[in-house]
């Protein structure tokens, strides 16, 4: 599967409480939602074009590793943002996105500086190669809807350093974030065609048409609430990042943390094992 080809998009406020626990609910202070548990807009971390404009140029450097995260230069404060990615076919009518039809689902970490006065939420997400987290292991959604296998799936993040493993996410069901399902899907597709290029948000329609309509996206669909540790924490070079997305019926938190411990996961896990370099 050749993911540089697919654009790299993310939901911002999907699961309550996040923004809050990792500052940025103040970037947000003026964005309208119809709904309280809203998300509030859609970024990009990856856009596959050839000629990007200039402000947007760093997004066309292709960010996603499956073991490992480049420490950047000019942050110190880096923090895992454990998710779930699905991988959609994107259709289109002439230059309207008309549907996303997830196939996959994968353990993602939409790992971010913590900049303050940074202008867009993009600006915080991609810093060059290996800087975003996607699993190796994607599982194959039977659908996308109430009852579909994704349910029984939860989010487990840890994180390790020097041999020690501590809970840096807390454990969450995928169920758990606000929207879900189609009506996820469907605020994503109208967040594609109308997304104005305000406050922290990009256009979205621009950049569609720069990378010159896609027809695969990946679409990490909102960071869990961290745990104590998690929320005071930040990676450092030699901290091993974990992010596991498992089947909740089948498994228990124990076994997870078990084998993260370990660095070894069962194969029917979507795992995410990344070391900061």
């Amino acid at each position: 599967m050749n993911n540089e080809k697919f654009i790299g998009l993310g939901v911002a406020g999907n699961f309550a409480g996040h923004l809050e626990q990792a500052g940025e609910a103040a970037d947000f202070a003026n964005v309208q939602t119809q709904e309280e548990v809203q998300p509030k807009a859609i970024f990009p971390f990856y856009v596959p074009a050839e000629k990007p404009d200039e402000s947007t140029q760093f997004l066309s450097v292709y960010p996603v590793s499956a073991d490992r995260l480049t420490f950047p230069n000019d942050a110190d404060n880096l923090q895992i943002e454990p998710e779930i990615a699905l991988i959609c076919e994107v259709k289109y009518s002439g230059q309207k996105v008309t549907a996303l039809y997830p196939t996959h689902f994968a353990a993602y970490n939409d790992c971010s500086i913590r900049r303050p006065n940074a202008r867009k939420i993009s600006e915080k997400k991609n810093w060059g190669a290996n800087s975003k987290g996607l699993s190796a292991t994607r599982i194959a959604l039977d659908k996308f809807s109430a009852g579909g296998n994704i349910d029984a799936y939860r989010i487990a993040c840890f994180h390790k350093r020097d041999g020690k493993l501590n809970e840096y996410g807390q454990d969450s069901q995928a169920v758990g974030y606000s929207y879900f399902h189609q009506k996820l899907l469907d605020w994503i597709v109208d967040r594609m065609n109308n997304q104005p290029d305000e406050g922290p948000m990009n256009d979205i329609a621009r950049l569609l048409r720069q990378a010159d309509y896609p027809a695969k996206a990946i679409i990490s669909i909102g960071a869990t609430r961290y745990t104590p540790f998690g929320e005071s924490h930040y990676l450092q070079p030699g901290d091993i990042s974990i992010v596991a997305v498992y089947n909740g019926e089948k498994y228990h938190h124990a076994q997870i943390a078990e084998m993260a411990k370990e660095e070894c996961f069962a194969p029917d896990i979507s795992a995410l094992i990344q070391k900061v370099v």
